[in-house]
Parts: structure tokens; C-alpha cells; sequence
């Protein structure tokens, strides 16, 4: 392998307030992964290359020890170092197609408005079965175990299983029209880690990023943490405004959107607008994120098909999981990868989390082909409608005076919009003392001028359990003064 430190071009500032090991590091990284600095080729040696950025040696050498014990790099005695042969390739874009490195911002621990652990009326996130879902599932299980396949005692394949794989590409297939095969799909531990994977292998710090405005917490703060720079999108009755962000940045990198129900509005993604997404995409040779997090559950007519189904050009990533249509506690959810990033987010799912859970994999491959998955939607759909239903006549027989609400035709919680003089942090922190969880919608906002709402969920809620906590809702709200 040819020896190219003398090609080597680091970009490292003094004056950005970023520690100048930090920036030495990162930008060695950026240059492995990106190619720059192929498996195989010699670093500078340490006192070269700090005399070339005129800096302390001990600076660069702490910088290659954190490489070293990455893997990143491997050390020769008497010979130097070189990066690591054993390092998967393609997981970035080339350095010289990056935007100068931005400091990424900290992400807080208990970030607002996230879903909470709690089986508290109202909350977010929870999930209901019934019996013979239960009983289907202790079956599946116990087979397994007692005739256990060689292939659970051992690691799994970071995609996920091949068949569990099949079992999702004919299903999305059925229910969404999505277009794929098994080998573009990669089982992954839920869908925000199907998201980070994403944006690890796409989005570059600095780079444009457009975000669903309002949009899902988790997603900001995971955009955030990545030095992305967030480029918000409004929203209006016919989903994201497209217009707009090509307006506010035509070069983004890539556009998140929950077009089959958008979060928190719930409005669903016309077909123009898909289209002109899709063709903005091409054009700009862009990513588009769809996140389908629970267009399973629709209540009145037929949801779109989704938009990686209509999508001819290949700029599509499709995310989904069984967290919302079976249980969270599976933690496990799938992405659907355009053939050009299938090796690169193998690649960073192997360097993560090495592999799904085997065992679940299993018992979740039997529930989706021997047709108990279906079964399962239909009557989850027919109860949560039954809760939805209860919650919406309850909240108006209860807190009328107070919010305005509508029963959604899709989803698993609704939007109840207060009136004039109420300011919905006030309210739920409120309710939250009373023992409810009602989510506040205005910190969703980014730019736009925000709504005073409250986001309640349904699912996983007895109707009974949800008519006491529209009284405890409206008690709450008795007890908290208006703001004008």
C-alpha cells in the first residue's frame, strides 16, 4: 500500500472552541472511514504530522491511541501505524464531499416530550393484547424452546434472520406496497436505532437537513447529536410543505417525514406532495426518511400506499417497527435500504450492536407467516377504535369548556387543541400531578408559531380508564389559571 501522509489534508482550527485532540481525531476518523486513508495505508508518524499542523506531538499521539484502541488503527513495531485492514469500508461519504465539522449539540438524558415508561392513562406508546394473541404467542414460544434451532445459541446475522427477513418483505409488500427484497432489509433494535444507523451513515455534520415542523422529539435530538444542520419545513392540512423546504435549502442532504400520519398533527402526506418530494429528491440526489410508525392502525377507508412504493428513483429509506403493533419490549424494527446504503448501514449495524435478538427473532418470524399478525391488526384495530371512540365522547362531556377535539381516522392518540387562554405546559404539568400524562404539543415547534395542544394516547388505555382520566383532566385544568 502506497504511503499518502504526504496527501493527507486535516482541517484543524484553533479558534472554533473545539479541543484540538478532538478535532485531530475526528478528523483522521473522517479520513479512514471516507476513504481518503484506505485499509492498509501508513499514518504520518506522530512528530511529522504535528510538526505540519503545528502542534504539541503529545496531542497527535493521544489522538492515534484513541484510534487504536477504536480499531481504527493498528500499530507495527518499528514499522508505524496504518488503518486498521479489518475495518468495514464505505460507512461515510468521502472527506472531500463533508462540510467542515460542526459541534454537535449535547443531548440531555430525559429529553421533553419523549415517550415515558408508565401504564398512566393518557401516555403515549402503550400497547394492548388480548387472549388469543397471548395464547398464540405462549405457543410460538414454547416451540421454539423445546425444539431450539442450532442457529439461537450462537450470534445472528447483523441484518437479521433471512426469514424473519422474507416475513417482512412479503408483508410490507401486501399491506404497504413496498417495493423490496429480503436483501434490502435490515432488522434493527427498533426504529430510532434504524434512524440512527441512517443518519450515521448519511448525514455529516453541517450537512442541511430537513425536519417536519412540528415534528417527532427523538428525531430532532437524534439530528442534533449528529451536528446536522436542521433546516425546519412547515406543515399544513396536506402534510409537508415541499415548497418551502426547497425554498429554505434545495441542496439538503436528506428530509424526514411521517407521511402516512404525521407527528404530533397526524395529517397525512397528499399525493402531490408526494410526488414533489419525490422528484425535489432526484433532482438533488437526496434521501428521503419515511418513518411508518403505525399506519397499521387506520380506522376510516384505505391509508396510501407508502411513499417507497411510488418511488422510481431509489432516494426512499423505509423504517418501521413492532413496537407499536406488538410491544415495545420486542425492540425490534426494520429498515427497507436503497441498494446503495445496504453496505454501508450493514456495515455501522455490525459495528454497533453486532446482531438482532435471535431467540425473538424466531417466535416473531412464526407470528408474521403462519398469519396470526394479521389476525392480531384486526382486532387491535377494532379496540383501539373502541377506545378512541370512548376518549373523544368523554373529553367533550368532560373538558368541552376547555379544548376542541376530533376523532382521528388514523393513529394511536389524538390531538386535543385548547382554547383561547390556556397554555398546554401549564396544563400538562397539571395533569401530571393528577397522575395523567398529557403530552404538550407546542415544544414540537421549531419555527413555525406553535399550537397550544395536548397529545393523548389511546391505545393500550381501557375505555373506562380513559373516561376517569378525562375527569381527572378536567379537575386539573379547573385548578390551573388561564393565561392570556
Amino acid at each position: 500500500m502506497a504511503d499518502l501522509s504526504d496527501l493527507l489534508l486535516l482541517a484543524i482550527e484553533r479558534a472554533n472552541g473545539t479541543p484540538l485532540l478532538r478535532q485531530v481525531y475526528l478528523e483522521l476518523r473522517r479520513a479512514i472511514l471516507g476513504g481518503t486513508l484506505p485499509p492498509g495505508a501508513r499514518l504520518p508518524a506522530t512528530r511529522a504530522l504535528a510538526q505540519r499542523l503545528g502542534i504539541a506531538r503529545n496531542t497527535v499521539v493521544a489522538a492515534y491511541e484513541q484510534l487504536l484502541a477504536e480499531g481504527f488503527i493498528e500499530g507495527r513495531v518499528g514499522a508505524g501505524s496504518y488503518v486498521s485492514r479489518d475495518l468495514p469500508q464505505g460507512l461515510e461519504r468521502p472527506a472531500a464531499a463533508r462540510a467542515r465539522p460542526a459541534t454537535p449539540e449535547p443531548v440531555p438524558f430525559n429529553l421533553p416530550n419523549m415517550v415515558q415508561p408508565g401504564a398512566q392513562p393518557f401516555n403515549t406508546g402503550r400497547v394492548a393484547w388480548d387472549e388469543a394473541t397471548a395464547r398464540i404467542w405462549r405457543q410460538l414460544t414454547l416451540r421454539r424452546l423445546q425444539s431450539p434451532d442450532p442457529d439461537m445459541l450462537g450470534y445472528g446475522d447483523p441484518r437479521g434472520s433471512l426469514a424473519l427477513r422474507e416475513a417482512i418483505a412479503n408483508y410490507l409488500g401486501a399491506a404497504r406496497a413496498v417495493r423490496c427484497t429480503p436483501d434490502q432489509v435490515i432488522v434493527t433494535s427498533g426504529a430510532q436505532q434504524a434512524i440512527d444507523l441512517v443518519r450515521k451513515v448519511v448525514v455529516a455534520p453541517g450537512d442541511p437537513v430537513w425536519i417536519e415542523d412540528p415534528c417527532y422529539p427523538a428525531l430532532r435530538a437524534a439530528m442534533a447529536a449528529a451536528g446536522a444542520r436542521i433546516v425546519p419545513v412547515p406543515v399544513d392540512a396536506q402534510g409537508l410543505i415541499v415548497g418551502e423546504g426547497i425554498a429554505a435549502s434545495p441542496n439538503a442532504r436528506l428530509a424526514y417525514v411521517t407521511p402516512s400520519s404525521q407527528y404530533p398533527m397526524g395529517v397525512v402526506l397528499s399525493m402531490a406532495r408526494r410526488m414533489e418530494l419525490l422528484a425535489w429528491a432526484r433532482r438533488a440526489g437526496a434521501w428521503i426518511v419515511e418513518d411508518d410508525y403505525d399506519s397499521e392502525f387506520r380506522y376510516a377507508g384505505r391509508p396510501l400506499a407508502a411513499l417507497q412504493g411510488v418511488d422510481d428513483g431509489g432516494r426512499v429509506i423505509y423504517i418501521g417497527t413492532f413496537s407499536k403493533v406488538l410491544f415495545p419490549g420486542l425492540r425490534l424494527g426494520y429498515a427497507v435500504l436503497p441498494p446503495e446504503l445496504l453496505g454501508p448501514v450493514q456495515s455501522a449495524r455490525l459495528l454497533s450492536d453486532w446482531h438482532p435478538p435471535v431467540f425473538q427473532e424466531g417466535v416473531v418470524t412464526d407470528f408474521l407467516a403462519e398469519g396470526h399478525f394479521g389476525q392480531h391488526l384486526r382486532r387491535m384495530r377494532q379496540r383501539y377504535r373502541l377506545a378512541r371512540d370512548a376518549l373523544v365522547e368523554a373529553l367533550r362531556d368532560s373538558c368541552g369548556r376547555f379544548l376542541e377535539v376530533e376523532a382521528p381516522d388514523q393513529g394511536l392518540k389524538l390531538l386535543a387543541r385548547l382554547k383561547p387562554g390556556w397554555l398546554d405546559t401549564e396544563v400538562s404539568a397539571a395533569a401530571e400531578r393528577a397522575g395523567v400524562i398529557a403530552r404538550p404539543v407546542s415544544p414540537m415547534f421549531l419555527a413555525e408559531r406553535p399550537i397550544q395542544a395536548l397529545m393523548l394516547g389511546f391505545s393500550g388505555h381501557e375505555p373506562g380508564a380513559l373516561r376517569w382520566a378525562s375527569t381527572v383532566l378536567s379537575n386539573a385544568m379547573q385548578q390551573t389559571p388561564e393565561f392570556f
